[in-house]
This record gives C-alpha cells, sequence and structure tokens, in this order.
C-alpha cells in the first residue's frame, strides 16, 4: 500500500478525489494538507473535515496551508463551487476534529528531509508545494511520486483561453515548482481531465446504485453541473482531481510523454504552461504531460471504489450505459 500526502483546495471535485483516495485500498493517506485555490483555505479546510466525517476518517491529521498566492492577489473559483466550496449544500461540522499546529509547508518541508516512501498528489495551486521548496530545497528529491492536476497542454484553459485554474491562481508557485522540484512532475491536466465528464445518467446511477453516498454526489455536484452548462454547454460537471488520484493508482489510465515544461507567470499567458514537446530549448525534462486517458476504466475504478459494488456489476453496467 502506497502512501500519500494530498494536497488540496475543496472544492467538489477535490472532495470527489479525497474519497476515491480514502477509500481505495491501494493507497494510504498519511496527511491532508489544505491550500487556497477553489475556495479560501479556512472553508476548504471545514469541506476536508466534512469529507472525513462521512467516510468515518478522522484520524487523518489536516495541515492547514497558505491563505494567499506567492505573489498574486487571491482569487477563488467559488463561482465554480459555491460560496461554501460545495456546491452551496452547507453541510454542517458534526465532530470536533481540529487541524494540527504546524504550517502545511513546514510540514512538508520536514517531512521530505530525507527520503522516505510516501508521494504528493497536489490537487490545488502549488503555493503549498512552492513555500516547502523554499525551506527545503531538496524536498522533491526525497519523495515517491509527485502528482499535479494542473495545466494544459493542447486542450483550451478554464479561467483564460490558455491556463488552467489552479496554475492560473498562482502562477509564481507553479513556475517555481516545474523549475526547482527536482523529480519528475506528472501533469495530470486539461487535456484528460476534460474527458472525465459525470453525467446527469452517472449521477443518477450512483444514487440508484448507493443512495447514501449517490444522494451526497448528486447534492455537491449539482451546483457544478449548472456552472458547466452555462460556461460550455457541457451536460454533466468535468471532475478533474478524482482522474489525478485514480492515475496515482493505475498509471496505465492516462498516457503522455516525456517533456521540459515552464509555466508563464505574467500578462494574459498567465498560469500558460510551456511545454517543450519538440525539445526547442534543448533542457533536460522535468515532467510527465498526459495527453491520452482510458475514461471508461476510470469510471470503472471511481464507481467501484465510491459505490462500495463488484467491479464486474460496474463493468456491466458501463457497457449498458455506453460509456466508452
Amino acid at each position: 500500500m502506497r502512501k500519500v500526502i494530498i494536497d488540496c483546495d475543496p472544492g467538489i471535485d477535490d472532495t470527489l478525489a479525497l474519497m476515491l483516495a480514502i477509500k481505495a485500498p491501494e493507497i494510504e493517506v498519511v496527511a491532508i494538507t489544505t491550500v487556497c485555490g477553489n475556495a479560501p483555505v479556512d472553508i476548504g479546510t471545514k469541506n476536508v473535515i466534512k469529507c472525513l466525517e462521512r467516510l468515518d476518517r478522522l484520524d487523518i491529521p489536516i495541515y492547514q496551508g497558505a491563505k494567499q498566492p506567492l505573489k498574486q492577489p487571491f482569487i477563488s473559483a467559488q463561482d465554480t463551487h459555491g460560496m461554501d466550496g460545495l456546491g452551496e449544500t452547507n453541510r454542517p461540522i458534526n465532530s470536533r476534529k481540529t487541524i494540527e499546529d504546524q504550517g502545511a509547508a513546514s510540514f512538508l518541508a520536514q517531512t521530505f528531509a530525507q527520503d522516505v516512501p510516501i508521494s504528493v498528489i497536489a490537487l490545488g495551486p502549488l503555493t503549498n508545494i512552492a513555500t516547502a521548496l523554499q525551506l527545503n530545497p531538496d524536498m522533491g528529491r526525497h519523495m515517491d511520486r509527485f502528482v499535479t492536476m494542473g495545466g494544459t497542454y493542447k486542450s483550451h484553459g478554464n479561467c483564460s483561453p490558455v491556463a488552467e485554474y489552479n496554475y492560473w491562481c498562482d502562477p509564481d508557485a507553479a513556475a517555481l515548482v516545474f523549475d526547482k522540484l527536482g523529480t519528475c512532475i506528472e501533469m495530470v491536466g486539461l487535456d484528460v481531465t476534460r474527458a472525465i465528464v459525470f453525467t446527469p445518467t452517472l449521477i443518477e446511477y450512483c444514487c440508484r446504485m448507493d443512495p447514501d453516498t449517490g444522494g451526497f454526489m448528486r447534492d455537491i455536484t449539482r451546483f457544478y453541473v449548472d456552472f458547466h452548462w452555462q460556461q460550455e454547454r457541457i451536460l454533466g460537471c468535468v471532475i478533474n482531481d478524482p482522474l489525478a488520484i485514480a492515475y496515482f493508482i493505475d498509471d496505465t489510465l492516462c498516457q503522455g510523454f516525456d517533456s521540459y515544461t515552464a509555466v508563464e507567470t505574467k500578462g494574459l499567458s498567465r498560469g500558460q504552461t510551456l511545454v517543450d514537446r519538440y525539445d526547442f530549448w534543448q533542457k533536460a525534462a522535468n515532467s510527465k504531460i498526459m495527453t491520452d486517458v482510458d475514461s471508461r476504466q476510470f469510471f470503472k475504478k471511481f464507481l467501484t471504489v465510491l459505490l462500495n459494488a463488484h467491479k464486474e456489476t460496474i463493468e456491466a453496467d458501463l457497457e449498458k450505459l455506453q460509456m466508452g
């Protein structure tokens, strides 16, 4: 069982990703760090607690992180996720779960002060990772793997013509991480996550299979579905972050290529990932850029885990629902 730290900004799809990660038998979530992004960090931290309550996993420690990007003013994605970050469901916290006294960046820097068999999956802006790197420049070399949901290669952006939100929110942090991390950055960006559409049919299927979990998924995604229809005329919602978790568990889900990648920090192209696929800059690859995904296999894994179902049942039902 591989150990992971999840850095996140819940957020609707972050919450679905946390549910997948915590329930998946292949990985152990040893800690969760939170960062400003989809919602202010204090709201995101509360949403982590709500998720842990649902899963009866209040034992997992939470380290709260950055309230602001490194240099840019903070602009949340609450227009996408709701003011509470969970689709305006306004669910209460029912436990006395507290966060750790140590900040997220300090925790990350200390954890990776030496080689440890722990990976990081970053689902939000990279502010915590960049700040930890400033505290411990060698941290990337001591971690097992580093997977980030962010960026885009050929797909259009989701908050500007060229930029994905996580890197646009804190481009300076993303630029620093790509430049200084020192280990392969596995970039699960919009080129592959746009194929992961949680359709009304799949949402209703979840409700039929598991009324409690499915009802929760339906409730938190309703706002998200409305946003995607108004913004992109998509019937359903793109659930970006769970793909990063599923890819970490099974890296055959996505295919891509190794490349040197940099991140633009200013101007109209703020947050754009500049992927040097054809080696114009002649720099050593620092990343693996995902370009193709098996969406049916993703949903097979996602639904099997979240709905506590047999994979054969899910596979047969997806066939009937004409998935993939």
